[in-house]
């Protein structure tokens, strides 16, 4: 049960890292959630003291047999897999009521179970996402702070970088899954494809539905992967899940579907920014879809990096502009602007007008006020066009937005004459 000083030397610190241990400085009972693999347990382990899995059938027992058994030991206590016995998440919210004291628990899970209210305590137990593995994070040297660019201040820009597009095309397929990193290409594809079939297989049913023709279901996620960095619609995706049929499925059908494909982390949409702006009119309120790693979405869709850096398409196809590795490039982008802006307390949503004359891919909001608006363009170049719906946005809201960003796949960063950066995806740090 208990695992006293236990931890992983060769654990790499993640972004996440800083905000943890602040909070097990002042609050009693974390929660890190986030996709199966995304590295919680490894992280949790580093500062657990005791350490119950309830995964393992023999602890869980235990645990079922004698529930405060959970709150006995050093802290901080690990309670690892709790959603395999879901009664734990009130053993220890009960046991912050009893105790507040800061760095009690720390609890780490992929997926509530259904019908599972976890946040009903708010303020005792707090959630803490963790996503798949940033660029800075796998060891890419950044010169450019997402947290400097939300301060408002306009800092130089500059640095250098050698990565290049095919790197980049490497570690959209290569994944930020930590146990997945430096495998051989086969050995990658056999593993992402084991990682779909439990989705499907084993988390499906875990999560209360019963899937007759599990066929169906992964032809909605490669549909979803097709949608990536777009605001298909659900017909569009639909459409793209069951070409040929005559009778799709009703909405309160697949509904069920997303959702449950959300609450496993797998689906992890851009919503939608929405400012209380009357020189902002007529924004659409679609989220654009992204999936957890970039790698999941090039693996449903089975394509290999000549096929991208070809410009190849996949099967199925749903409408979009520019080619698939430009939206799997935004969808890698995405992931490390939400890894960066929850360090730095903020968030990351998207623009685009309702009709789609104007389209930014990304707007980070910081915490205190203002924006930083960010373009993504898959070239090493940026013209006066790349920029346009970011000086169509400075002329609206003036003042609020505090920065603004066009990233790339070039080598050099550095700050255009009319005050926009331009970053190299590599450079681009928390």
């Amino acid at each position: 049960m208990t695992d006293d000083g236990k931890r992983y030397e060769s654990y790499q610190r993640r972004v996440l890292d800083a905000e943890l241990d602040g909070h097990l400085l002042e609050l009693g009972a974390i929660s890190i959630e986030g996709p199966k693999a995304v590295g919680k347990t490894a992280t949790a382990l580093t500062r657990a003291k005791t350490v119950y899995k309830l995964d393992d059938v023999g602890q869980r027992q235990i645990i079922q047999a004698d529930p405060a058994r959970l709150t006995l030991g050093k802290s901080p206590i690990l309670v690892d897999e709790w959603q395999r016995w879901a009664p734990s998440w009130d053993v220890v919210r009960r046991a912050v009521d009893d105790d507040p004291s800061p760095g009690r628990f720390v609890l780490t899970g992929s997926a509530a179970p259904a019908g599972v209210a976890t946040h009903s305590g708010a303020g005792r137990i707090i959630a803490l996402r963790m996503r798949p593995l940033s660029l800075a994070e796998r060891g890419v040297p950044s010169s450019v702070s997402l947290g400097h660019l939300l301060a408002g201040s306009r800092p130089a820009i500059s640095g250098a970088t050698s990565v290049t597009l095919d790197d980049y095309v490497r570690e959209i397929l290569g994944s930020g899954f930590p146990g997945l990193r430096g495998l051989s290409d086969r050995a990658l594809r056999a593993a992402l494809d084991g990682y779909l079939e439990r989705v499907i297989d084993r988390d499906f049913p875990e999560q209360g539905m019963t899937l007759r023709r599990p066929d169906t279901l992964r032809a909605w996620m490669c549909a979803y992967a097709a949608a990536t960095a777009t605001t298909a619609s659900f017909e569009t995706i639909r459409d793209a899940a069951t070409p040929g049929v005559g009778n799709k499925p009703a909405l309160s059908t697949t509904l069920p579907w997303r959702d449950i494909l959300r609450r496993l982390w797998i689906l992890d949409p851009v919503p939608a920014w929405l400012p209380a702006n009357n020189r902002l009119k007529e924004l659409g309120a679609a989220d654009k879809h992204h999936l957890a790693d970039p790698s999941l979405a090039a693996r449903l869709l089975q394509v290999s990096a000549e096929q991208l850096l070809s410009g190849g398409q996949a099967h199925p196809t749903v409408p979009r502009d520019g080619t698939l590795l430009g939206a799997l490039f935004e969808s890698l982008i995405a992931l490390n602007l939400r890894v960066y802006a929850q360090a730095a307390e903020a968030e990351v949503r998207h623009l685009r007008t309702q009709r789609g004359e104007h389209e930014i891919d990304f707007i980070v909001i910081n915490p205190h006020g203002g924006i930083v608006a960010i373009e993504v363009k898959l070239s090493a170049t940026v013209d006066a066009g790349d920029v346009k719906h970011l000086t169509w946005l400075r002329d609206r809201i003036g003042g609020q937005l505090i920065d603004a960003v066009v990233i790339t796949t070039g080598t050099q960063a550095y700050r255009r004459d009319d005050g926009i950066a331009v970053v190299p995806a590599a450079l681009l740090g928390p």
